[in-house]
C-alpha cells in the first residue's frame, strides 16, 4: 500500500473538522456563549461565595433573582435590568446606534445564600427572549445616523431581566470594591446570564434554526470517521 493513501482520509478529515468549526463561527459571539453554557461546571451559590477569595475560576450558578430596588416595565413587571437598543440594518447584519441600559444592584440567591451579579459586565452574554419592533429610518429621522436612507429598516430591541425569574449565571467569583462576593467576567470569558432553561437558551442562540448546528455536527462526525479510517489504513500498511 502506498504510504500516501492513509494521508488522504486524514487530510480530508481535518478539512471536515475545520469546516465544522467555521460553520459554528458564523454565529459570532453566540457560538462561544452556547459553548460556555454547555461546558462550564456548576457550583452552588455558597460555593461560589467561598471561591471569591481564592484562585480565579469560571463557574456556573443557578438561583432566583433578588433585588431591593426594582423598577417596572410597561406591564408593571419588576425589573432589575433592561437594555434598549436601536439598530439599523446593514449588509452584514444589524448595527447598533443607540444603546441604553437601566439597572439596579441584584443578586442570585439559593436559600439563604446570595451573590451579587456585576450587571455592568452584561453584554453578549445576556440570553433572554427579546422584544422587537421594526420600522424604517423615516420613523426616527432625528436619531438615525446621518446619511441613512429613509427606507432603511430600523429595529428596536429590548432585553430585560425581572426579579420574579430564576437565572443561570456564568462568571468568575471575586470580591468587589465593597468587600462583597460577586460574579463578573474574567479569565478572558464573558459574564453570561440567562433566564431560560439551557435547551431554550441554545435554541435562542441558534436563532431557532437547527440547520447550521446539524451541518456542523455532520462535518465533525465525518471528520472523526475519516481520521479513524486514515489511522487504520496506516496501521494496516505498517503491518503488511
Amino acid at each position: 500500500m502506498s504510504p500516501l493513501i492513509p494521508l488522504i482520509p486524514v487530510a480530508v478529515g481535518f478539512i471536515a473538522l475545520v469546516a465544522g468549526v467555521l460553520v459554528l463561527r458564523t454565529y459570532g459571539p453566540n457560538y462561544r456563549v452556547g459553548r460556555l453554557l454547555a461546558s462550564t461546571p456548576e457550583v452552588s451559590v455558597a460555593e461560589a461565595r467561598e471561591m471569591a477569595a481564592g484562585p480565579a475560576r469560571y463557574v456556573r450558578v443557578a438561583g432566583r433573582i433578588d433585588a431591593e430596588d426594582e423598577f417596572e416595565d410597561d406591564a408593571h413587571r419588576p425589573l432589575v435590568f433592561r437594555r434598549t437598543r436601536l439598530q439599523v440594518s446593514r449588509e452584514d447584519g444589524w448595527a447598533t446606534f443607540e444603546d441604553n441600559r437601566e439597572r439596579v444592584r441584584f443578586e442570585i440567591r439559593d436559600g439563604l445564600d446570595g451573590i451579587v451579579v456585576d450587571d455592568s459586565a452584561l453584554d453578549a452574554g445576556l440570553v433572554v427572549v427579546p422584544r422587537e419592533s421594526v420600522g424604517t429610518a423615516a420613523d426616527l429621522p432625528d436619531r438615525v445616523p446621518a446619511g441613512t436612507p429613509s427606507e432603511t429598516p430600523v429595529r428596536l430591541r429590548v432585553e430585560q431581566v425581572s426579579s420574579i425569574e430564576h437565572a443561570i449565571v456564568l462568571g468568575v467569583p471575586s470580591i468587589d470594591e465593597a468587600g462583597e462576593p460577586r460574579l463578573s467576567a474574567g479569565l478572558g470569558r464573558p459574564l453570561v446570564l440567562t433566564t431560560l432553561e439551557p435547551d431554550e437558551a441554545m435554541r435562542l442562540l441558534t436563532d431557532g434554526s437547527p440547520r447550521r448546528p446539524l451541518l456542523a455536527a455532520g462535518f465533525f462526525v465525518a471528520g472523526l470517521v475519516l481520521l479513524v479510517v486514515g489511522g487504520l489504513l496506516a496501521v494496516i500498511g505498517a503491518v503488511a
